[in-house]
C-alpha cells in the first residue's frame, strides 16, 4: 500500500483566503509547566492554541457554505460517504494563471488519460499552481473552473472535486457560480491540495478526506491522502 499525503501543513502565518481570518498558533501550555520547572530556558510545548476559519489549509466546504439556500446542510451532516471514494487525477497543468477550465478541457484530460470520470468519484484537478506560485503574489491567481464545467461534472454525479488553488473558480469571475451550483447539484470540492502531481499517470485511487465533525459548520480542514494498494 502507497499513501500519498494530499494536504498543506497548517501553521502560524499561512497563507489564506484574503477575507478569512489569519492562522495564529502559540504554545498553551509546556511540559515545564506540567512539572513544575518555572526556571527552564528551553520550553516544550505540550499543547498548542488554534485560531483558524474552517476554511484553513487542504479543506473541504459543506453544502451550507454554497449559498444561502442551501442552510441546514452543514459539514456534521454530510455522509461520511462523501469523503470516501474512489478518485481519479487530471492533468490540466498546461493552464496559466487565471485560465478557465472549461468541460472540453475535462473530457480532453480524461481522453489522454484514458480515464472515466464514475458516479461517485472524487475528481482532483492538477495544475501544478501551487508547486510554482504558492506564497507568491500569483497565489490568488490561479485557473478555476467555468460554471458550465462544473455543471458538466455535477451532471457525473461526483462526489467532489479538488483543486490545489484558493478556490474552486476564479474569484470575482466564476467563483461565486461554481459554488453555487455545487450546492444546487448536491456536490462539493477541496481546495489548497497539494502533491496532485505524484498522482498523475497512476490511474484510479482510494481517496479519503473526513472532515472534523463541527456542528453546523461551513466546511473543514482535512487530511487528504490518495491510496493505491
Amino acid at each position: 500500500m502507497e499513501i500519498i499525503d494530499l494536504s498543506q501543513e497548517i501553521f502560524d502565518g499561512m497563507s489564506v483566503f484574503h477575507s478569512l481570518p489569519p492562522v495564529k498558533m502559540e504554545i498553551h501550555a509546556t511540559h515545564e509547566q506540567w512539572d513544575g520547572l518555572t526556571d527552564e530556558e528551553i520550553q516544550t510545548p505540550s499543547v498548542y492554541k488554534l485560531e483558524l476559519s474552517e476554511h484553513t489549509g487542504t479543506h473541504v466546504d459543506a453544502l451550507n457554505h454554497m449559498g444561502k439556500e442551501f442552510v441546514g446542510q452543514s459539514i456534521d451532516r454530510m455522509p461520511l460517504s462523501m469523503f470516501y471514494t474512489e478518485g481519479i487525477c487530471l492533468d490540466l497543468s498546461h493552464k496559466g494563471l487565471q485560465e478557465f477550465i472549461t468541460s472540453e478541457d475535462l473530457q480532453k484530460a480524461c481522453e489522454n488519460a484514458g480515464l472515466e470520470i464514475k458516479k461517485g468519484d472524487t475528481v482532483l484537478l492538477y495544475t501544478n499552481h501551487y508547486r510554482k506560485h504558492f506564497a507568491t503574489e500569483n497565489w490568488n491567481k490561479g485557473p478555476g473552473l467555468t460554471a458550465e464545467a462544473t455543471q458538466w461534472l455535477g451532471e457525473k454525479q461526483i462526489s467532489a472535486f479538488g483543486v490545489e488553488t484558493l478556490s474552486p473558480g476564479i474569484p470575482k469571475i466564476s467563483n461565486k457560480e461554481v459554488h453555487y451550483i455545487c450546492g444546487k447539484m448536491g456536490f462539493t470540492h477541496y481546495e489548497n491540495m497539494i502533491n496532485l502531481h505524484q498522482l498523475i499517470g497512476r490511474g484510479r485511487f482510494r481517496f479519503i478526506a473526513l472532515p472534523l465533525k463541527i456542528r453546523g459548520g461551513t466546511g473543514s480542514p482535512v487530511r487528504a491522502v490518495a491510496v493505491f494498494e
